[in-house]
């Protein structure tokens, strides 16, 4: 299903106008509008006014909407059949927009690595957030080594720590012998 096609628009449509063909649809196919119509006619509309709502929700929100363009009809199954947005499907007796992604291959195999879905997850907030604390423990930890080595340079000049320790080794022997 190609939300662009239920709404009557293009692909280049405005928020304004996405607006206005949802309300027109949704004032034409409403339930409570069909409520005394025959239950093919009844039925009909509101698997139409699901559609028409199911698309409005896409298209209104930048977010999905960008996604939506960006995966639809595509090879990799983003429309249509193919599991991808804007295929909803019937469960029982209710109707269920899908909005994933299917992730298979071209060929329809399950593939081992989906561009598609790595690009979504490294640019997620969360997994920015936890990359940047990871890289303030990091910088921490080489600056507070470096420092330490600095510090140790300064208080020991000239000696590095084996021979400190060899001379205090060799302090403690002579302690002993007098």
């Amino acid at each position: 299903m190609d939300h662009y096609k239920v709404l009557g628009l293009s692909t280049n449509a405005t928020k304004a106008e996405v607006k206005e063909a949802f309300r027109k649809l949704a004032l034409k196919f409403h339930p409570d509008k069909h409520s005394q119509s025959p239950k093919e006619v009844r039925d009909g509309a509101t698997l139409k006014f699901k559609q028409v709502s199911e698309a409005y929700e896409v298209l209104i929100d930048d977010r999905k909407r960008a996604d939506y363009n960006r995966g639809f009809g595509s090879a990799k199954g983003g429309g249509g059949f193919g599991g991808g947005y804007g295929y909803g499907y019937y469960s029982g007796n209710s109707y269920k927009p899908r909005y994933r992604r299917s992730g298979y291959a071209a060929n329809g195999d399950k593939g081992f690595f989906d561009l598609y879905v790595a690009l979504q997850f490294l640019t997620r907030r969360e997994f920015l957030l936890n990359l940047a604390f990871a890289s303030v423990l990091l910088g921490a930890t080489v600056f507070i080594g470096r420092s330490g080595e600095a510090l140790w340079k300064i208080q020991n000049s000239g000696k590095s720590f084996e021979e400190t320790i060899e001379s205090i080794e060799k302090v403690k022997r002579e302690q002993k012998r007098k």
